[in-house]
């Protein structure tokens, strides 16, 4: 019997999406890629340039580029890059009232030609944009998941790494909460190697750290002036689709759909998940420290404003 083709749409072709389109061809994830844009021929354009990689980067898939929602027929994974970038001097939330229009028009495009894919959202601020695809799909909440946790425990694990002069790979950290100001670089469950940063930094290059994190995409806009990061967003983003494509099952912080765990219920927050062929299988908990509770608190009250902003 025939296997179906792995299809992947990425929504937006600027610079996240081509980035996640990049890396979802190097990695080889899938059979067919679909790019899709409101420009007309700006999607294709940059499809066309990523697939002459192909002979390059041994990717033997399809990739083509589209504004026809149509072309993007029964995809299993959908990336929605789609939206306004971040300018030095704005915040993730300026660009909510903006972007909530457009996530509005794509999802409700992308959803009508897929009604069984999982969506990964990327649009700022993701908190209350992966809320949005949520509502205006109508797709149950283990199939719609944000992409956040992933870039911002990488950005702490290189923090980290750099600060220790040990390879970035045998740093394990976890970054929960909002994709902002409030996140949670969890302190106690940083390890090198599986020894503790707290036996191996001070307390104060551990907050310095702490603090870099959080605003690490600020730091990333003010150098580039007229865009924000785009690279490590985008493998980010395959790195959570190809655990659904393949159902790898991996571990992955993401921004899920919280009915009870951690004691929160009714909004999309950064948790580490089991993503699999069912989108976000199982939301794995355990106990927070008083001090982490309280710093989580803040993350939930900042995405409630957030969600009331989008007026669903």
């Amino acid at each position: 019997m025939e296997t179906k083709s792995r299809k992947l749409t990425i929504i937006g072709a600027g610079a996240v999406g081509c980035a996640a389109a990049q890396w979802a061809i190097s990695r080889n994830i899938c059979e067919e890629i679909v790019l899709v844009d409101v420009v007309e021929g700006l999607a294709v354009g940059k499809a066309l340039d990523l697939s002459q990689s192909a002979p390059l980067c041994g990717f033997s898939g399809n990739i083509i580029g589209t504004s026809d929602y149509a072309l993007t027929k029964d995809s299993d994974v959908i990336i929605v890059t789609a939206g306004l970038a971040r300018k030095p001097g704005m915040s993730r939330d300026d660009l909510l009232e903006k972007n909530v229009q457009i996530v509005k028009d794509v999802t409700q495009k992308a959803a009508q030609n897929s009604p069984n894919a999982c969506f990964i959202v990327i649009t700022n601020p993701i908190d209350a944009m992966v809320y949005t695809v949520f509502k205006v799909s109508g797709f149950p909440k283990n199939k719609v998941v944000g992409m956040a946790g992933v870039l911002d425990s990488a950005r702490y694990r290189t923090f980290i790494a750099k600060e220790l002069g040990v390879a970035p790979k045998d740093v394990s950290a976890l970054v929960m909460g909002i994709h902002g100001d409030f996140m949670l670089p969890l302190v106690r469950l940083a390890t090198v190697g599986g020894i503790p940063i707290t036996e191996l930094l001070s307390k104060e290059k551990i907050d310095a750290i702490v603090k870099r994190t959080q605003q690490a995409g600020a730091e990333i806009v003010g150098h580039l002036k007229t865009g924000s990061a785009f690279v490590t967003p985008g493998l980010s983003a395959i790195e959570m689709a190809q655990s659904i494509l393949n159902d790898e099952k991996r571990i992955l912080p993401c921004a899920a759909y919280l009915e009870g765990e951690f004691g929160i219920s009714g909004v999309f927050l950064g948790v580490p998940v089991v993503l699999g062929k069912n989108g976000v299988e199982k939301i794995v908990e355990f106990e927070l420290t008083s001090e982490e509770k309280e710093l989580l608190s803040r993350s939930v009250e900042a995405v409630k404003k957030q969600v009331e902003a989008t007026g669903l």
